[in-house]
């Protein structure tokens, strides 16, 4: 199974006034952790984009275990959760700097044309994902 680490550095203006990062943030590093997938596979989002298609996020399910603190380090992993050629679910696990899990969770996304947000099917539509994907699925 793939997965990609990606380092965070909590900046001031994550956090709230208990110095702890915002719980939406999470969602934001966790959108950098799927960006930094996607390029490990050897693609970049914006390709896609220019295809006339988007990938908006249809389910968010996130779990809060420790906090994470402006100042510290903290790093994203991301994999591949499930995919069926037209929905995909990536995972993350977020990580604080004493390496404790700090949050956790899953975003579903589905490739949509632009305009009209029917559908595409990633299988037929781009191949090259398609065959990436699940390489990086096989355990």
């Amino acid at each position: 199974m793939t997965k990609t680490e990606t380092p965070i550095r909590v900046r001031y203006q994550e956090t709230d006034q208990m110095g702890v990062v915002y719980h939406a943030n999470y969602l934001v590093w966790f959108e950098l952790g799927r960006t930094d997938f996607i390029e490990a596979l050897g693609f970049k989002y914006h390709e896609i984009e220019n295809k006339g298609v988007v990938s908006p996020v249809v389910d968010a399910n996130i779990q809060f275990k420790k906090p994470v603190r402006y100042g510290e380090d903290a790093y994203v992993e991301t994999w591949l959760e499930d995919y069926d050629g037209l929905r995909i679910t990536y995972g993350y696990r977020i990580f604080n700097t004493s390496q404790d899990l700090a949050v956790s969770g899953t975003t579903k996304h589905v490739i949509v044309k632009e305009g009209s947000f029917r559908p595409v099917s990633i299988r037929r539509s781009f191949p090259e994902w398609h065959e990436a994907y699940t390489k990086a699925l096989e355990r």
